[in-house]
Parts: structure tokens; C-alpha cells; sequence
């Protein structure tokens, strides 16, 4: 690290468990971000205020009005803009040094399988069920953790699928893929403003907890935030040695 970088990133460095080993593993790490809405609007920029060296963000919609009530990092002259680019222009802004690609599309079977071997973990800030389970099964495939998030109303969830762990679960053990749940949307439904900002931030400290390699992710635990009641609660994780995607026993 430089002089600029070394003051920066001070109050890492006076971690014990991040230290300059771990701020130095940051710089040189590679990100995806799959979504530039509520979630993503929140864990990307601290990932980039963090010191992530490379961050990729994917998202085919363009900015409209209804999504400034909680997506951060779009404003009102970007509205008709691509989220990509938005999201890549206010990036930029705060972390010169990152370096951030945009990718104004969804992310397809075919578009991840070619991206995902440069890849060090996923964060999947999506809001379709059936892009959560391909996100997932390409991240299985692929061996790349997975740090996955969901809001809606007042009600929250995120996770962690480390594929390097054996005991760890895939989303497809915890949500199976013929469940298929009805698809519910933003503007029908209503989302509480700040609760994608709690959760998208507790991404981004999940995906910098794996990284670095410190403390106890959300391996095997499912963490439900519930906004209404300002209540916190956990939920244990096993890993289903039935699941369609992962199939594979519990090491003992």
C-alpha cells in the first residue's frame, strides 16, 4: 500500500483482525455485485469505501423516480439512466482506486459461467427467485461463495453459502427450486426504506468477513430482520443432502 492508501484505510489497519495482511487481500479481491437496486445501492458503496480492488456490477434496468426512496446511489438526474452506469459514476466518486465495470444486462446462465472463475465472492442483491437460483447454482459450480440478501415491506433475510465449507448449505437446500413462490414486486408490495440499507450494508461486512477471513459469518445461519418490530432472529442451517444443486453429504 502507498502513503495515501496506508491513511485511508487507518481505521482498518488498527484492527487487529484486518491489519494490513487483510487490507492488502481487499485491494487485490474482485467483487460481484448482481443487482443495482435497494440492496446493491447499499453494499456496493461500502465495498468500495472498504478498499475492494475490483468491482463488477450487473443490473439491466434504467433509474426511475419510485426507486430514489431507497436507492442511494441513483439520483433524480440519472432517472431515465442505466443503474449500471449510475451506480458506476457515484462509485467512482467516492474510490478513485477501485476499479468498477458495468454491465447494463441480467446475468444469464452463460454470461456467469464466463465470469464467475475471476470472481472471489457473489453478492446477490437480486429480487426474482429464479435468477436467486441460478446466481446459486453457478456459484456452486464454481466453487464461489455466496452472500445472499432479500427485503420486502418490513421483513428482511440474509445469508452466507461458503462453497469451500463441506457443512455449508446451498440457497437451494433452504429454498427449493420447485417451490417456485409466486414473484411479488416493489411497487405492488412496498419496501421500507431503510431496511434495504441494513441489509445490503450486512452483505457487504459478510462478503468482507469472508474475504479477509475473520469472526463468524452467516455460514449455516439465516438472519431475519424484521423492521416493523425491530426484531433480530437466527435461524440454524442444514444442509439438505437431497437439494437438487449441492447433493452431497455433511462432512463428519
Amino acid at each position: 500500500m502507498n502513503d495515501e492508501q496506508l491513511l485511508r484505510y487507518s481505521r482498518h489497519l488498527l484492527l487487529e483482525e484486518i491489519d494490513i495482511e487483510g487490507q492488502e487481500k481487499l485491494l487485490a479481491t474482485h467483487v460481484l455485485v448482481i443487482g443495482a437496486g435497494g440492496l446493491g445501492c447499499a453494499a456496493a458503496p461500502y465495498l468500495v469505501a472498504a478498499g475492494i480492488g475490483r468491482i463488477s456490477l450487473i443490473d439491466p434496468d434504467t433509474v426511475e423516480l419510485s426507486n430514489l426512496q431507497r436507492q442511494i446511489m441513483h439520483t433524480q438526474d440519472q432517472i431515465g439512466k442505466q443503474k449500471v452506469a449510475s451506480g458506476k459514476a457515484f462509485l467512482e466518486r467516492l474510490n478513485s482506486d477501485t476499479v468498477i465495470t458495468a454491465y447494463a444486462e441480467k446475468a444469464s446462465a452463460a454470461w456467469l459461467a464466463q465470469m464467475l472463475p475471476q470472481i472471489d465472492i457473489v453478492l446477490d442483491c437480486t429480487d426474482q427467485f429464479n435468477t436467486r437460483q441460478l446466481i446459486n447454482q453457478a456459484c456452486f459450480k464454481h466453487q464461489v461463495p455466496l452472500v445472499s440478501g432479500s427485503a420486502l415491506g418490513f421483513d428482511a433475510q440474509v445469508s452466507v453459502f461458503d462453497f469451500k465449507n463441506l457443512n455449508s448449505p446451498c440457497y437451494a437446500c433452504i429454498f427449493p427450486p420447485e417451490s417456485n413462490p409466486s414473484e411479488v414486486n416493489c411497487a405492488t408490495m412496498g419496501v421500507f426504506s431503510p431496511l434495504v440499507g441494513i441489509i445490503g450494508s450486512l452483505q457487504a461486512a459478510q462478503a468482507l468477513q469472508i474475504l479477509i477471513g475473520f469472526g463468524q459469518p452467516l455460514v449455516g445461519r439465516l438472519l431475519l430482520w424484521n423492521a416493523l418490530n425491530t426484531r433480530i432472529d437466527e435461524v440454524q442451517l442444514s444442509k439438505n443432502t437431497a437439494c437438487p444443486v449441492c447433493k452431497t453429504t455433511s462432512k463428519v
